[in-house]
């Protein structure tokens, strides 16, 4: 069953003619929870954390292979920000209007004010097809790398590309 928010990411994807896989599956919560999936899904997985520097006047949507460890104290350098920490359930909402567990980038549609600053892995670039939660965590979509850069491209949100 589709909901709302997630049927607007297909509005999108289809008025742009990008093409995707939709992967219906049980709520996850983590890269783990994924991986332990009984469904293959094919094309590389991401973590998705949702920031914000210490003032919490500026919130970042950081994109990095499942495999990475992120650590916050070397990305708040890298990114010339001062110390990051897991944004709350509220903040999230507020500016990429989902649930903790469904963060991904394709909430940047939701970002209407541009606040969000993306922090992508460059080494996703080097990928063939890529995998996000389609603003819900009850299903995943896989598509292009390239047309996943063209939609970043097309939300509009300042990005950084960071080698981790």
């Amino acid at each position: 069953m589709k909901v709302e928010q997630e049927q607007t990411v297909y509005d999108i994807l289809d008025q742009l003619n990008i093409s995707y896989t939709r992967y219906e599956h049980v709520p996850v919560f983590t890269v783990e929870e994924i991986r332990n999936l009984d469904t293959f899904i094919p094309g590389e997985h991401c973590k998705n954390l949702f920031l914000r520097n210490r003032k919490g006047d500026q919130h970042f949507l950081v994109i990095v292979s499942e495999t990475r460890y992120v650590d916050l104290k070397r990305l708040s350098q890298l990114i010339d920000s001062t110390s990051l920490s897991l944004a709350s359930s509220d903040r999230l909402n507020k500016h990429l209007n989902v649930n903790p567990g469904a963060v991904g980038p394709l909430g940047l549609i939701n970002d209407m004010n541009k606040h969000v600053h993306v922090v992508l892995d460059s080494d996703l670039l080097d990928k063939d097809t890529i995998n996000f939660h389609p603003n819900v965590n009850t299903a995943t979509i896989n598509l292009s790398v390239r047309d996943f850069r063209r939609l970043l491209d097309l939300t509009n949100n300042p990005t950084s590309y960071v080698r981790f």
